[in-house]
């Protein structure tokens, strides 16, 4: 069975529709490009816009611009593509974004949220390319601090697509360039900039105890069908710039809700469950944390092991983020909301609003903060949005399923001649499900099926491989003691 076919049951069985349907394919149809301009629209096509992604990614779903001021503060303006305009609330192409809530990354295939025709082409903010975009402004002081915030639409057009996989490691310093900055001094100076912003904002976020993470994704690479390798996709600066941006855009959008007293969906991760697991593996490590939840304890720990033993941090980032529990989307009325909080951001304010392409939270946020800033009533009742929140919930943990299911399948077809093997690996995972590790190399994800007894959270364990069954993305152990 090939991993498109796994993929594709996968998505099934977790309830997907990986067909967009008639009614969808008779609004595509009838698709035009957005109005090139409106009222309240503004024109900044001059500006040097780009965009930082995945070498293969086509859904682009945000471009940044950064200004300098005369204080040396910085004026950060991000655009958020405007899907909304060509996907109005209501239509068959809405309602089947709303079903699925979600674009779904298999590695070997991608189960948009929208149709392509929209997602990679008319609301997608390709280079050369004239889009309406929801312009975010966050200025910065000179220590990173934000004085100021907006939100407004605006024409702007992308100069420059460049990719995570080149920008990161130029600014890293070990290499060479990108060919679109060489050939245009200014976009160098515009990425220099942008680094600097970045920089400001994450200095500020750690001082308010944010957790900066680097965890380890595996995408399966395959050729005529067999699965080659897990390729490892790790942060760099590129991709931390980004980051960044798109944190500082989501606390923005949140507060400008929030004054407008309108009610919105809030992006929160609670206060951890498994805070005593969290502190034993803290005290193996020789650092002390406080017996209640507190993150910039936490923050200072992870700091501290980054520094100590990068190589071996993405392990410890996986083991803590895994006990950190996921996120999930609630309905946020006005008024206060201590006790809505993204715990891993030190953020008391935050939504998701920079990917209305892949995400349908992002564009309800979209139609929220566009009735707000018009002065019109709100699109949506507050059930209404509770009920969005608990689909957005709900079909996030299911796409992270079937993501799952289909790397642990390219997994399994890799390791089937490994039957034996004994491995090094790190416990990810134990609940009523079963005791789950990852082995540190290759980085397949499987089950402990003997001598999972006493494991927890954290630990580093030897494992040998006993099963594996690829059409099923199945992977079994047995502890080595």
């Amino acid at each position: 069975m090939s991993l498109d076919t796994v993929a594709r049951q996968a998505l099934i069985e977790n309830g997907f529709q990986p067909e967009m349907g008639d009614a969808v394919e008779r609004e595509v149809a009838q698709l035009h490009a957005a109005p090139a301009a409106g009222d309240g629209v503004r024109d900044l096509r001059n500006l040097l816009w780009s965009s930082i992604d995945n070498t293969t990614s086509k859904d682009l779903d945000q471009i940044e611009v950064a200004e300098e001021l005369p204080d040396k503060g910085i004026v950060l303006r991000i655009g958020i593509a405007d899907v909304d305009v060509l996907v109005p609330k209501g239509s068959a192409i809405d309602a089947h974004a709303f079903a699925n809530a979600t674009s779904v990354y298999t590695g070997v295939h991608v189960y948009p949220m929208l149709p392509e025709e929209l997602s990679t082409g008319l609301t997608s903010l390709n280079e050369g390319e004239s889009r309406v975009v929801l312009v975010i402004e966050v200025e910065l002081g000179p220590d990173g601090t934000v004085r100021r915030h907006d939100v407004y639409r605006a024409l702007a057009t992308n100069r420059a697509k460049l990719a995570y996989e080149d920008v990161g490691p130029w600014l890293e310093g070990h290499g060479p360039e990108p060919q679109k900055s060489v050939e245009n001094d200014a976009l160098e100076g515009q990425l220099w900039l942008q680094d600097r912003a970045a920089s400001l904002l994450k200095r500020v976020r750690e001082q308010a105890g944010a957790l900066e993470f680097d965890t380890v994704e595996a995408t399966p690479v395959a050729k005529d069908g067999k699965v080659e390798q897990l390729a490892i996709t790790r942060k760099n600066r590129a991709r931390d710039l980004i980051e960044d941006f798109m944190i500082a855009a989501n606390v923005a959008i949140a507060k400008i809700l929030a004054e407008k007293n309108r009610s919105a969906i809030r992006r929160v991760v609670r206060v951890p469950r498994r805070w005593d697991r969290i502190v034993d593996i803290a005290k193996e490590y020789g650092f002390t944390l406080p017996a209640q939840p507190d993150a910039p304890s936490l923050s200072k720990f992870l700091g501290a092991r980054r520094a100590a033993d990068p190589l071996r941090f993405p392990d410890l980032s996986l083991s803590i983020v895994k006990l950190l529990g996921p996120g999930e989307y609630v309905l946020d009325k006005p008024g206060p909301s201590d006790d809505l909080p993204h715990f891993g951001l030190a953020a008391p304010d935050y939504t998701h609003a920079t990917a209305p392409n892949r995400r349908y939270a992002d564009l309800v946020t979209q139609r929220l903060v566009k009735a707000a800033i018009a002065g019109t009533p709100a699109p949506y009742t507050d059930d209404e949005l509770a009920a969005i929140a608990k689909q957005c919930t709900e079909r996030e943990d299911a796409a992270n399923r079937v993501e799952r299911v289909t790397r642990k399948a390219a997994a399994a077809e890799l390791l089937a001649h490994r039957i034996g093997s004994v491995f090094s690996a790190i416990v990810t995972g134990v609940n009523k499900n079963g005791t789950f590790v990852r082995l540190l190399s290759p980085p397949a994800e499987g089950r402990v099926v003997r001598g999972e007894q006493g494991l927890d959270v954290g630990e580093r364990v030897r494992v040998r491989l006993v099963h594996t069954d690829p059409a099923k993305g199945h992977i079994d152990f047995e502890s080595v003691r």
